[in-house]
């Protein structure tokens, strides 16, 4: 399940389907002058308002035709260098859009295979000298023809000197230059810390062609996520539960905290209020068709929360 609140221009990404996460889907690449770049636009038709990154990958896919033409004419080709950074903060879909960029690769032939690996911090980083850097390669060799995506990449540098997370980024800055013809490195996290996490190493930035920032949602957006699960689910907001989970989401907006979750928090608020019209609905003895459906707003408890 992807779902997209409407953000022109901006980069935002709620959900993947939980319970088919290695679903590939189809997308037709064909040579035509008016289709060329119709797959792309397939492929993230349920993320509106993504154009900066459609707009990216339709650069990498033309440079794969002129690159086929240049072969034809005896001319140099150079592999495309893919590496990308993503920077936002938590439920804003950086794994769904790194799961679907590696498919869209794998239809362009960049990458062999097009699967996505994830890893954090305990996947690369070792428990003595010499652990590391070979946790790490074992790790990129699993990932060769597809993704490699690692959230929380700064991690790997907030154990200070003596840690071995820094072998860890040293391990990767290797192979990155080394195995980019068929892998691709993509690190994620959030925007400051991530911005510092670039200078832990002389050549790390140079290596990350494509940053992509995901913007957090505003209040309306949130809302229109609320209703398209409710929506997927056959359920619906009441008008008072509407507005009780509005006002509740301007609160929190309003603190202006840096680990609010995003489409992620609304997801789960969504699914709790579900259990708790359950709840309700056993205790009443009420199943007509529109008690089955409706969430009200006793069926959203924000009084013992503090922050999400």
């Amino acid at each position: 399940m992807n779902l997209q609140a409407k953000r022109k221009g901006q980069i935002n990404v709620v959900l993947h389907d939980q319970e088919n996460p290695n679903t590939l889907k189809s997308y037709e690449i064909t040579h035509n002058k008016d289709q060329r770049f119709r797959f792309i636009d397939q492929a993230f038709s349920s993320y509106i308002g993504m154009e900066t990154l459609k707009h990216t990958l339709k650069e990498i896919y033309a440079k794969v035709l002129v690159n086929r033409k240049r072969e034809e004419e005896g001319l140099k080709v150079e592999q495309q260098m893919l590496h990308m950074l993503f920077k936002g903060n938590p439920g804003t879909g950086k794994t769904s859009i790194a799961r679907e960029i590696a498919r869209l690769f794998h239809q362009m032939n960049l990458l062999s295979k097009g699967h996505l690996i994830e890893a954090e911090r305990a996947d690369l980083v070792g428990e003595y000298i010499g652990h590391t850097a070979q946790k790490t390669r074992d790790l990129i060799k699993k990932a060769m023809g597809g993704v490699l995506f690692i959230d929380e990449a700064y991690s790997l540098g907030r154990g200070g000197e003596k840690d071995f997370g820094k072998e860890a980024i040293d391990t990767l800055v290797k192979h990155m230059e080394d195995y980019h013809q068929d892998f691709v490195l993509i690190l994620a996290g959030y925007p400051n810390e991530m911005d510092h996490f670039l200078f832990l190493n002389p050549g790390l930035k140079s290596r990350f062609p494509i940053i992509v920032d995901f913007k957090d949602y505003t209040v309306d957006e949130l809302l229109e996520i609320a209703q398209i699960i409710t929506e997927r689910k056959q359920y619906e907001l009441t008008q008072s539960a509407y507005f009780k989970f509005r006002n509740h989401l301007r609160e929190l907006q309003d603190l202006q905290k840096d680990n609010f979750s995003n489409g992620r928090y609304v997801r789960n608020k969504v699914e709790e209020a579900i259990r708790r019209q359950a709840l309700r609905l056993v205790a009443t003895n009420r199943f007509g068709a529109k008690d089955l459906v409706s969430l009200k707003p006793e069926d959203f408890d924000f009084k013992n929360e503090t922050y999400p």
